[in-house]
């Protein structure tokens, strides 16, 4: 419900671009980013709604790093979880820009949602935007670009699956305990 309520409705200028971006987030998937944002949360004694933002905002990210991975330029794959893939669905074009506006929108569930008020708010948003990054997801997936077709080794693989997926799951399950002003 939450992320139905973030993502433009489908009928909002620009149409296309709203339907891909609906497409790419509403679709079957296990949500596993996000409910470990709640059950983060949860432990740590939070409200449910109190945890939509960084919840949202890690699918949102999810969502964009596979409308982007899928991409012909990345692993040209044709279905992702039983059905067209975004860039097969709609077109490529519209499909990065889907991904782009995705991540957009992830920030601005973020400062939009996160209590101005408490500082903590500030260092979510860098927890997650570095998950996403150069040294997150996006670095991730240029190690697992360049590992294409040649043997790497074990430690390459660690550190390639630490950044790609690893640094998002890290960053849901810490960013409830930022919010709760934990230390390390």
């Amino acid at each position: 419900r939450a992320l139905d309520r973030w993502l433009p409705a489908e009928d909002t200028c620009p149409e296309r671009l709203h339907r891909a971006m609906r497409y790419a987030t509403l679709g079957d998937g296990k949500r596993v980013r996000p409910v470990l944002v709640y059950a983060a949360g949860q432990a740590l004694g939070a409200r449910l709604d109190c945890l939509d933002a960084g919840a949202c905002a890690v699918e949102l990210i999810h969502a964009y790093s596979l409308v982007h991975d899928d991409l012909p330029a990345m692993d040209d794959d044709d279905l992702r979880r039983g059905r067209a893939t975004c860039h097969k669905a709609f077109d490529e074009a519209t499909a990065i820009l889907a991904g782009d506006a995705l991540q957009a929108l992830a920030f601005e569930v973020l400062t939009g949602e996160l209590p101005r008020d408490n500082p903590n708010s500030l260092a979510v948003t860098h927890t997650i935007a570095s998950a996403c990054g150069s040294v997150g997801m996006a670095g991730g997936q240029v190690l697992d670009l360049s590992a294409v077709g040649r043997k790497i080794s074990e430690s390459e693989l660690t550190t390639m699956h630490r950044l790609k997926t690893g640094a998002l799951i890290k960053a849901s399950v810490t960013a409830p305990g930022i919010m709760s002003s934990l230390d390390q």
